[in-house]
């Protein structure tokens, strides 16, 4: 088996703001493994939040997978830890799989054919007016997904403002850790009003404990604080919500076990995504078949696509007839 890794820049429509920092490029690394005339590929986009490159996660491929003439999803587990670098390995061995069995992954994983899903459409960060005109272009969607964490007050005029830009539209939202525990007291009860149904990680990761003494009126979903199944124990009783991304768990392999463990403790599943393309959505979108909040706009916030893409019409996002990832080497 051969291994190949490379990095793509994908530009971004515009600039994707959030509370820690700003980008206009996605710099992806693609994986893709060769046996015989059969390849897989994976995606991955490293993330800096967690002091992750694109150089850094080639050369974890390439460290990982010297010297292994054959690679399997668990032994992944045993090469590699959690993060992008793996994820993108585990899930070109998913698409190689299927590639050679001729069937889907979705059939190979047991789980049901995958039907369209709504997803969110992400509004980022920026003045109050910038944001409710970004409502207003976007307020047939069924739901939107609002960047926030720079300052409760602020925020709160924010909030009020994309409600009036897109009045009927569901609405999430997303703090990246920038509140205190101040902030979110301030915040949620507003949220509440306004109908927002989930806010995603609103403190540091190191504030987690302050949750456990606050009862907040809008469910809370667990992004940062949440990378691999060990961490779901002690987030239960503060998050009501479990964010998964394959570029944290290491790929579907484990985003798999994840989400099952999740639902054993009685939490929702969110199934979310970087800034990335198609090839990274598609293995997320057959997790996200049973999430109560689909975050699966990557592609949505690029310049343009990977061919073929996945399907995105209106607020749903499908698998096309012609494979993306994982459809097995006859369709």
């Amino acid at each position: 088996m051969d291994v190949f890794a490379h990095i793509e820049s994908w530009p971004i429509a515009g600039t994707f703001t959030i509370a820690r920092g700003s980008k206009t490029v996605a710099e992806v690394v693609v994986v893709t493994v060769r046996e015989g005339d059969l390849t897989g590929m994976g995606e991955c986009l490293p993330y800096p939040r967690y002091g992750q490159s694109p150089e850094g996660t080639l050369e974890e491929i390439r460290v990982a997978t010297a010297g292994h003439a054959i690679l399997d999803r668990q032994r992944l587990t045993e090469l590699m830890p959690a993060g992008p670098a793996r994820n993108a390995l585990d899930c070109a061995l998913w698409d190689l799989e299927a590639r050679k069995s001729g069937q889907p992954v979705w059939r190979l994983a047991g789980l049901a054919e995958p039907r369209p899903v709504v997803t969110a459409l992400t509004i980022v960060l920026g003045e109050p007016g910038q944001m409710r005109e970004a409502a207003e272009r976007h307020s047939r969607r069924s739901l939107l997904k609002i960047k926030l964490g720079a300052g409760a007050g602020r925020d709160i005029e924010r909030l009020r403002a994309v409600r009036s830009g897109a009045p009927d539209a569901r609405l999430i939202v997303d703090a990246n850790e920038g509140w205190t525990l101040g902030e979110l007291e301030q915040v949620a009860p507003v949220a509440a009003d306004l109908g927002v149904e989930m806010i995603e990680q609103p403190l540091p990761v190191s504030e987690d404990e302050a949750l456990d003494a606050f009862r907040c009126p809008v469910p809370l979903a667990a992004d940062e604080s949440l990378r691999a199944g060990e961490d779901l124990d002690r987030l239960a009783g503060r998050y009501q919500v479990a964010n998964i991304k394959l570029d944290k768990t290491g790929g579907l392999t484990e985003a798999l076990i994840l989400q099952k463990k999740a639902e054993t403790l009685g939490m929702d599943v969110m199934v979310g995504c970087m800034v990335a393309t198609s090839l990274s959505m598609a293995p997320a979108l057959l997790l996200a078949q049973t999430a109560r909040f689909v975050d699966l706009d990557g592609p949505l916030l690029l310049v343009r696509d990977r061919q073929p893409g996945l399907d995105y019409h209106d607020s749903l996002v499908a698998f096309p007839q012609q494979a993306v990832w994982g459809a097995g080497e006859h369709g």
